[in-house]
């Protein structure tokens, strides 16, 4: 089995994790398959958005597979290599990717599994799907990124309540605190974030790019900084090919023929 990574429309790359005998766990060689099958969406000007999800309908992903990936975590801590940041699958560290990507979540999301959807942009999921965060049950914490992102996706409280319980929560509640945007049934789920992929590959290239970058800033930055960086974003698009495009052909009611630039 492998990471798949399929073309759609020539402009959405949908990358599957297909280890469904393991509930589509990463293990050293899926972790770095994975982080080239994001590589390559990101260095491909042709792609705009990409769709992640796994096979087999059991689970999304369980993280890491633990007989063979914590080993080689623990080699590496235990080196005198400077502690780095762990990016995941290749999409957990802050710029790994910089064009919006889906999370399309059937099953258990749950460890690594849960970091990876955290680190998309929006997550769809099925009504059977469960999430948690279980690494403190094995005495570690949950290192791509889920202490970082969890609570600016649902607060403190529910970061706090999911991390330092290692508890398994269901769809309802995944929904409910903001993990996800939209609970669907199984046989609707591909269809669903196809249609969400597609709406995003209509619209400006630039000015998604630009608006997923300061949305991610203003996590970081107080409101005038942020404010200056949105203004800087705007200034840049509106000096764009693609913006004059827009406008023209909102006013000629017609579909827009955006080029990137």
């Amino acid at each position: 089995m492998s990471i798949d990574f399929l073309l759609i429309d020539h402009a959405i790359a949908h990358i599957v994790i297909n280890r469904p005998e393991l509930h589509n766990a990463l293990d050293v060689e899926h972790d770095r398959d994975l982080a080239r099958a994001f590589r390559r969406f990101n260095e491909d000007p042709q792609l705009k958005v990409a769709i992640l999800s796994g096979s087999g309908g059991r689970a999304f992903c369980t993280g890491a597979d633990i007989g063979d990936y914590l080993p080689h975590r623990r080699r590496i801590a235990a080196s005198d290599v400077p502690t780095s940041i762990i990016s995941f699958g290749g999409l957990t560290g802050a710029t790994d990717v910089v064009k919006p990507t889906i999370a399309a979540i059937d099953g258990f999301c749950v460890a690594g599994g849960l970091e990876l959807a955290l680190a998309c942009d929006i997550r769809v999921a099925t009504f059977e799907s469960r999430f948690g965060l279980p690494e403190v049950r094995l005495g570690i914490l949950p290192g791509g990124g889920g202490t970082q992102r969890l609570a600016k996706v649902t607060g403190m409280g529910v970061a706090m309540r999911m991390i330092l319980t290692g508890d398994t929560f269901d769809a309802n509640f995944a929904l409910n605190h903001g993990l996800v945007t939209e609970l669907v049934s199984a046989q609707e789920l591909q269809q669903t974030a196809l249609t969400i992929a597609r709406r995003l590959v209509a619209n400006g290239p630039l000015a998604v790019v630009a608006a997923r970058r300061a949305i991610i800033a203003s996590y970081g930055l107080d409101l005038s900084e942020g404010l200056l960086q949105e203004a800087q974003l705007q200034r840049e698009l509106l000096m764009s090919r693609d913006s004059h495009e827009g406008v023209t052909a909102f006013t000629e009611r017609r579909p827009p023929d955006y080029k990137g630039s």
